[in-house]
């Protein structure tokens, strides 16, 4: 196919960053959000300086979510990846979580993504079969204690997904879960979550640690990269799980 552009939000590590790296050996234009620029996405804007441009900044500020999306010029796919895990408290521990915390988690799960689709919309329209994904998680439809800003805002992600998906009928959208993957948020229940979270929850992803049972961050990446590139339009509003059988054709890489 020929070469396409792509914003990618929270490009800077983990499934991001894979993100990032395949659609450039695919030859592919890309656009990054992130707030850091870690060595390994400076190594990758080296060795591709015409066909990837990397932004630094806040996801939720408009005039940065704007220069990335003029940057080419076009754009044809979406990957709504940026976000954070913590805080990881219990809904009724203000302490650990006051309601400060809740807006700034939201400010950067689900606020940014309507500051992106509000910038990133007129120019979606203009593309041929443009395609957006939003990088959920089981946990939009989960209840694991500690995990309730993470947990409401991932619903709330699949939520805007399902309705920009009807209103926007000419962009593919689509909640995608990418199942538990070795990235930063699972170092940080690790590390800090011990407290709040229930002890038998919290063991089941010590144990997926210990097990080596965490996905490489790279196995959900090639089936992002592959439907933001070749999703069906009947797939558009739907959540969608990796190791559902939407995803199947998605899994080989292509």
């Amino acid at each position: 196919m020929s070469a396409a552009v792509v914003l990618v939000t929270g490009a800077s590590r983990g499934i991001g960053l894979a993100v990032t790296r395949m659609l450039l050996e695919k030859q592919h234009r890309v656009v990054t959000i992130s707030r850091s620029l870690p060595d390994a996405l400076q190594e990758l804007a080296a060795k591709y300086p015409d066909t990837l441009a990397t932004i630094r900044g806040d996801v939720a500020d408009p005039a940065i979510v704007d220069a990335a999306v003029s940057r080419f010029g076009k754009l044809d796919a979406l990957i709504l990846n940026a976000g954070t895990a913590l805080p990881f408290a219990r809904i009724a521990d203000a302490e650990k979580a006051p309601l400060d915390a809740w807006r700034a988690h939201f400010e950067t799960n689900f606020f940014s993504l309507v500051t992106t689709l509000h910038r990133a919309t007129p120019l979606l329209r203009e593309s041929n079969g443009a395609r957006v994904i939003f990088v959920s998680s089981g946990a939009a439809t989960g209840s694991t204690g500690a995990w309730g800003p993470y947990n409401a805002a991932k619903a709330a992600m699949n939520s805007l997904a399902r309705t920009f998906a009807n209103e926007e009928p000419s962009i593919t959208s689509i909640a995608f879960r990418p199942g538990v993957v070795d990235t930063e948020m699972q170092g940080e229940i690790r590390s800090v979550a011990r407290e709040s979270m229930k002890p038998d929850e919290y063991d089941r992803f010590i144990t997926l640690h210990e097990t080596g049972k965490l996905a490489s961050p790279d196995v959900p990446a090639n089936v992002i990269v592959r439907l933001a590139l070749e999703a069906p339009k009947e797939l558009s509003g739907q959540f969608i799980s990796i190791d559902g059988p939407e995803c199947a054709p998605y899994k080989t890489v292509n």
